[in-house]
């Protein structure tokens, strides 16, 4: 078992009944998305446990090779190569996280892997191989990564999970057609997926977040 990653939680009600690992992007850490809980206005009945972890540090070649919060490398823009060694490191890391919830009493169906950006990545890597069926996937301004691998990876467990995907239509780092090739590939492989696209650059935005409450409620309450 890896060593957990340190993380920030938050709990809306005692003692929670679902919980949400929700995973930064690129640089930022565990406490960049804390200030939206407030927004999405949850009922106090739903009860979440919102888990932001803390990504590792490493060097990111795209950045000159400066050590940052990051999920895996960053070896050119607009994809090309990928990471894969550091993608799967971080997937293993995650996992731990859904074991830790467990553990707690959080059944893997009461559990949703949510992201932005990379930490969104790491949702889609994690949650479609995960061997048991999960509460939901939500990938904000993200892509879908290791696509090739991804068909031969994927559990029958999971190609009912509900998935939220949103985007940008300005994103200028990881341009909305990348994104929207990726929901092509999981609509392909039999996944729905609920897509949001947003005028927007690479960031998160107000009617985004009501979407985000909505579909989250009813992920929850499936």
């Amino acid at each position: 078992m890896p060593d957990l990653l340190e993380t920030i939680e938050i709990e809306t009600a005692p003692a929670a009944r679902a919980s949400m690992i929700w995973m930064h992007g690129l640089g930022a850490d565990g406490h960049d998305f804390a200030p939206i809980i407030p927004e999405l206005d949850l009922p106090q009945t739903l009860a979440v446990r919102f888990v932001f972890p803390h990504a590792p540090m490493r060097p990111v070649t795209i950045n000159a090779g400066m050590v940052m919060r990051a999920w895996y490398d960053v070896l050119e823009l607009g994809g090309g190569r990928e990471d894969e060694a550091g993608v799967r490191a971080s997937q293993i890391l995650v996992e731990a996280l859904i074991a830790r919830e467990k553990s707690r009493g959080i059944p893997a169906d009461r559990i949703v892997l949510a992201g932005f950006s990379q930490g969104a990545v790491m949702a889609l890597q994690t949650g479609l191989r995960h061997p048991e069926r999960l509460a939901g996937i939500m990938a904000l301004s993200c892509y879908v990564p290791l696509a090739r691998t991804l068909a031969a990876e994927t559990t029958a467990a999971n190609r009912g999970v509900p998935i939220f995907m949103a985007h940008g239509i300005y994103d200028d780092l990881i341009p909305v057609a990348r994104a929207r090739r990726s929901r092509d590939l999981l609509l392909g492989i039999g996944y729905g997926v609920e897509w949001r696209e947003y005028p927007m650059p690479h960031s998160v935005s107000g009617e985004e977040v009501g979407d985000i409450s909505r579909w989250l409620q009813e992920a929850l309450t499936l």
